[in-house]
């Protein structure tokens, strides 16, 4: 086993990762002898960081890690990966999404998972802002932007700023594919080695059933780093993205992970790749 320790661990704050972390940052299950300093970044930011190779582990859109699949292997546990739960393309009017052609898109980010739904859904749409993902509902609100595509907590609290949904990817995506939508995964450096990798995962799998089972055990940590989002909305969020592809991935979901992979490298929007998926198909 690679003996580095700790080991850098990227999530972000958002209640689902704050929620499936907390009992392995808290050593609240076996860790096998790993510890971890954590850093909490938006996704995007995550998103930039393994681009860079900067984090051991990291939470990681699905679209980024269709960049990163030569460096880092994914882990079988802490997706967020279901149904009703994809990004929502909005807008301060009712309209057909095809007639923003040429039009101003706010989006959360140029490697969320969001943005590569939304290319593979209509490849003529182009012109992208890239925003914090919560400015996007007031930028469409002030008319800086023609529509926004709205990813997190914003999917439960949109209609109450008057916006519009005008598609709902992730429903698009199980309409055409019959699969869930897998929106971000936890990825490992495989320069660590399959021990290490393995040790990770048994931990974090662990964690996330200790979590599904005391959910209110890490609410102080889920409201610290929540700012100003509502129990209610947490508990929702919550509940929408930790789910038992959470605790592990099973073949429904690597199934949707390889078709989604597959889609990006037909539209060329991501590269391909002969890196096995996960760390238990390589060789070390």
């Amino acid at each position: 086993m690679n003996t580095r320790n700790p080991l850098t661990l990227g999530f972000s704050p958002c209640p689902n990762d704050t929620f499936m972390f907390y009992p392995l940052v808290h050593n609240l299950v076996d860790t096998g002898g790993l510890s971890y300093r954590e850093r909490l970044e938006d996704v995007e930011t995550l998103n930039q960081l393994a681009l860079k190779g900067e984090l051991d582990i990291s939470k990681v859109s699905y679209h980024a890690l269709g960049h990163i699949r030569d460096d880092y292997a994914l882990l079988r546990s802490g997706s967020a990966l279901g149904r009703g739960c994809g990004p929502l393309l909005v807008a301060s009017s009712p309209l057909d999404p095809h007639e923003l052609r040429g039009k101003t898109i706010a989006v959360p980010g140029r490697y969320t998972t969001a943005l590569l739904l939304l290319r593979l859904f209509d490849p003529t749409l182009e012109n992208f802002l890239v925003m914090p993902f919560n400015e996007i509902m007031d930028a469409v609100l002030q008319g800086d932007v023609d529509a926004g595509l709205i990813i997190h907590e914003s999917r439960f609290t949109y209609q109450g700023y008057g916006l519009h949904k005008l598609v709902d990817l992730g429903e698009w995506w199980e309409t055409e594919t019959g699969l869930p939508i897998p929106l971000g995964g936890i990825v490992a450096r495989r320069s660590l080695g399959g021990a290490t990798i393995a040790a990770v995962e048994r931990a974090l799998r662990d964690g996330v059933a200790y979590a599904r089972a005391h959910p209110q055990q890490a609410a102080h940590y889920i409201c610290e780093h929540a700012q100003e989002m509502s129990r209610e909305v947490c508990a929702s969020h919550i509940e929408l993205y930790v789910n038992d592809f959470s605790v592990d991935l099973g073949d429904e979901g690597v199934r949707a992970i390889r078709c989604l992979m597959e889609w990006g490298e037909r539209a060329g929007i991501i590269p391909a790749s002969t890196a096995p998926l996960f760390c238990e198909d390589q060789h070390f």
